[in-house]
């Protein structure tokens, strides 16, 4: 019992600002501690008639631990950032043939085809940079959502579309 009061000790002492739940309270007279059970004894039942598990561990404690404010950002799985590269080539390929009907479609209105074209691939790079910065922002939030990234992307891609509207001008 004097090892466990040091442990608790040394943590207090070294760690302000950690506490442990329940070390403040006196322990119940009847009850003993899980660690100094002979190891030939099984485990407690819990309160609900449960064993404590496959294994015979005691049960959870009932404590929730919520993540703290300032906590960093979390790291985007493989698998996220498999899905979203997936879906920025699926836009990207949607773009292409958006590019090719406004080109088209400058071209039915007398613009002259290279500025068509010109118009068509600044259409083309505004929506691409657009969508990735959502696709970026939808993937990890917490990580992508910065003025560093996604304001970049969305100041080259407004800048994009607004050459597109200015060459698609007769």
């Amino acid at each position: 019992m004097q090892k466990s009061n040091d442990i608790q000790l040394a943590q207090a002492n070294t760690d302000p600002g950690f506490k442990i739940p329940g070390g403040d309270k006196p322990a119940p007279s009847g009850s003993q501690p899980a660690a100094s059970a002979p190891a030939g004894t099984p485990a407690a039942p819990a309160p609900d008639g449960s064993n404590g598990g496959l294994s015979g561990t005691p049960p959870a404690s009932g404590i929730e631990v919520t993540p703290v404010a300032g906590a960093p950002a979390t790291d985007t799985s493989s698998r996220d950032l498999i899905i979203g590269g997936g879906i920025f080539v699926v836009l990207l390929i949607v773009f292409v043939f958006v590019r090719n009907a406004f080109a088209n479609h400058l071209v039915k209105r007398r613009v002259a085809p290279s500025s068509a074209d010109t118009a068509g691939w600044l259409l083309f790079c505004g929506l691409s940079f657009l969508s990735a910065a959502a696709v970026l922002g939808v993937i990890n939030s917490d990580r992508f959502l910065s003025v560093a990234i996604t304001g970049t992307l969305l100041v080259f891609g407004i800048a994009s579309l607004v050459g597109a509207a200015l060459t698609g001008r007769r």
